[in-house]
């Protein structure tokens, strides 16, 4: 098998046993629990387990349908999982996958390099995406070959990370876009949905695993809850076994009430967390403007009072911790735009021609008010409170700033077709920075305002970070990427596309008094997200305490 690294560069019912937060439903009392996880952002389910849909309900690509591989951050390795092998071809063009013989759907019929052909082919029509993806084929019943149009190294990547749907299920849905497959057929540990409620779902073991010895668990209940402070009510009370949602003061509120079973890891490897701004609006185009206002953001504040402390406040170059290697330390160190200066931010924002009126705020270059009004969804009390750090930093400079909170789902909607002024968004992730600046600065990502946008919801793009982009993705050569990667460092620190305002941390914490096994700082098998691509290792590797 080739080696990744080398691979990539080269290409609710609550009445159930809860443990209480002295920890004492352990051993038999345990016996037939459930895992249960809560959802912070959904105050209510509606049963959609369709992968493809924007509105699939959790653990929907992390315990009923599975990836041909498993990317894990924290070490920068992958895992194998319905793929055993894999290779890409010397001219860069040509990705071949060898499926595990073993692999079944939870119908018990077999899962074959058709499937995984077939589920492309569907993402393409309903999702899109894949724009270099020139064909898929099965070479035999377990190889499945893939043909690029270009060579295009984060191709294995993204390729390997696609969730793999069963062929003869879905060929016979007729609108595979609005389907909620109510009754999912999938390859993973956990597919049988044998309770539902609008507040509560359970997951029990899929009768057909392929790799049997690794259901430890009965099964998942996911519980529903309109908010961080619900959830966190729910876990610090000890009606949960594993989460993902942010807890202030967690040490206080979570660990000291049962120190020897309660837990937490943040490792700092998620997407830059960002203030995007509309650049199809006015002022937002201007990048005087962009830069303006990120010097008016005090991030040490909103790490300190919005992020409690977990996060590390961003830099020019955008990039999290997660990608320390491909840093440019030099741009890194000499930073402007990104530190905390108002008398700068007043002298860009008067050279824009956004001067202040008489009551001390800046109206626009049209003499029109000027109010910033800052999306954020409203289950989430963490960036609800970086939004309001920032409002009250921009009155400094006198900019009059609104937070703008709605059901999550509003905002995404909002971001989605351009209508929104400015908001708190997550960035794209990778193994490479590629994903992220192709994210934030690609004109292949720029849709207009008015057409659905499932990245770059900014709407930024430039040529020369175009360019950077087809150097770093022609090219298999470690060194040349890296020097691409300067390239892209230095157009973004030129740009400000976006406002980085800190590294986003992989939420995780957990409460072992019922099922133990957990990844944690010293195991890092996976993160402790439970909505990420490695929460199905976790899925396979816990079990109850006996």
């Amino acid at each position: 098998m080739v080696a990744f690294a080398a691979a990539l560069t080269g290409t609710l019912a609550f009445g159930a046993c809860t443990q209480g937060s002295s920890g004492a439903a352990t051993g038999a009392a345990a016996k037939g629990a459930l895992l249960t996880i809560p959802r912070e952002d959904m105050g209510t389910f509606t049963r959609n387990f369709n992968p493809f849909s924007p509105n699939a309900l959790p653990m929907t690509q992390q315990a009923i349908y599975e990836r041909m591989f498993i990317y894990n951050p924290v070490k920068g390795e992958v895992v194998p999982w319905l793929a055993q092998e894999w290779e890409t071809s010397r001219d860069g063009r040509t990705v071949t996958f060898h499926l595990n013989q073993a692999a079944t759907w939870s119908d018990g019929k077999p899962l074959t390099a058709e499937d995984v052909a077939y589920t492309f082919s569907l993402q393409k029509k309903v999702m899109g995406g894949f724009e270099y993806l020139a064909n898929a084929k099965a070479a035999d019943a377990h190889t499945v070959q893939f043909t690029l149009s270009k060579p295009f190294s984060p191709a294995l990547y993204e390729l390997g990370q696609q969730v793999i749907v069963p062929k003869h299920v879905w060929e016979k849905v007729k609108d595979p876009a609005k389907e909620t497959n109510p009754t999912p057929v999938g390859s993973g540990p956990y597919t049988t949905v044998a309770a539902f409620t609008p507040q509560s779902f359970d997951l029990t073991k899929n009768p057909n695993y392929w790799q049997a010895g690794k259901q430890n668990i009965p099964g998942i209940r996911m519980l529903a809850f309109a908010g961080n402070d619900p959830a966190n009510l729910a876990t610090t009370n000890g009606e949960t076994d594993w989460a993902d949602q942010f807890v202030p003061n967690i040490e206080k509120t979570f660990v000291a009430k049962d120190p020897e079973h309660r837990h937490y890891w943040f490792p700092p490897v998620g997407s830059t967390i960002h203030w995007q701004l509309n650049t199809t609006k006015a002022p937002y185009d201007d990048v005087r403007v962009r830069k303006a206002l990120s010097m008016a953001v005090n991030r040490d504040q909103v790490v300190k009072v919005g992020m409690s402390g977990y996060a590390q406040a961003a830099d020019c170059t955008g990039l999290s911790g997660g990608y320390n290697t491909w840093r440019d330390e030099s741009l890194a160190g000499a930073c402007s735009w990104t530190q905390l200066d108002a008398a700068a931010a007043n002298a860009a924002l008067d050279a824009a021609g956004l001067r202040k009126g008489g009551d001390g705020f800046r109206t626009l270059a049209d003499g029109k008010p000027w109010e910033v009004r800052i999306s954020v969804g409203s289950a989430s009390s963490d960036w609800l409170s970086v939004a309001n750090v920032i409002a009250q930093n921009l009155a400094a400079v006198g900019v009059k700033a609104r937070v703008d909170s709605k059901d999550w789902a509003v905002v995404v909607a909002g971001y989605e077709d351009g209508s929104f002024d400015t908001g708190i968004v997550w960035s794209n992730g990778g193994p490479t920075p590629y994903q992220y600046y192709r994210g934030a600065m690609s004109t292949a990502t720029v849709k207009k305002a008015g057409e659905k946008a499932t990245e770059n919801y900014h709407r930024f793009g430039d040529a020369a970070a175009d360019k950077a982009l087809d150097t770093f993705a022609a090219t298999s050569d470690e060194s040349a990427q890296k020097q691409a990667a300067a390239q892209l460092q230095q157009i973004y620190d030129d740009t400000a596309p976006v406002v980085p305002l800190f590294s986003g941390p992989e939420w995780g914490l957990y409460n072992d008094v019922r099922f133990t096994g957990f990844p944690t700082k010293d195991n890092p098998y996976a993160t402790l997200l439970t909505r990420g691509n490695t929460a199905v290792l976790v899925l396979t590797t816990v079990k109850p305490r006996g």
